[in-house]
């Protein structure tokens, strides 16, 4: 049995990578590893950020702006659980197979950026993921010191701050 078989039969037996059978073995799986896109083998965070901005361009022909609210809160709360669980279930800290903040992260960015064109689009998607991989401070700051899903969330939830402060500045131009 190979490992990535080992991991779906015998989850939290030790640092795997995660496969489909693993993804479709709990639905925080299914969430957390961003619905498949967090499986891909290169630059998942940047996978699941597409991800998150291509779900947003749908959600949002659907939802206002009370709507969007209640589904990031929901998700903010939710993904400390999911994430912190998968992550237990992979024995890694914060697996990059776990994309669920990164997708929830990029929803507020571009929640707050819209009305936006495609390239303002772009653009917060290019200074978003150089926060999330770069990580400078502050970010670097809260994902060195808080653990568990909280900080699994939390290094993106900043990430996407700093990215929004970045935007305004350049509005403010």
């Amino acid at each position: 049995m190979s490992t990535d078989q080992t991991a779906a039969v015998n989850p939290g037996s030790g640092p795997r990578r995660p496969n489909s059978r693993f993804l479709l073995s709990h639905p925080a799986h299914l969430f957390s590893l961003g619905f498949g896109t967090g499986l891909s083998s290169f630059a998942p965070g940047t996978v699941g950020t597409l991800f998150g901005w291509a779900s947003y361009l749908v959600l949002n022909l659907y939802l206002t702006v009370t709507g969007w609210a209640v589904l990031i809160a929901a998700s903010i709360i939710g993904g400390i659980w999911i994430c912190s669980f998968t992550a237990r279930k992979l024995g890694v800290q914060d697996p990059s197979a776990v994309v669920w903040d990164e997708i929830v992260a990029f929803w507020i960015v571009l929640l707050l950026i819209t009305p936006s064109s495609f390239v303002g689009q772009l653009v917060a998607f290019v200074l978003f993921r150089f926060f999330d991989a770069v990580k400078p401070p502050p970010i670097s700051y809260f994902d060195r010191t808080v653990k568990g899903g909280l900080g699994i969330m939390l290094d993106d939830l900043v990430a996407a701050f700093c990215t929004l402060l970045v935007i305004a500045l350049w509005r403010s131009i």
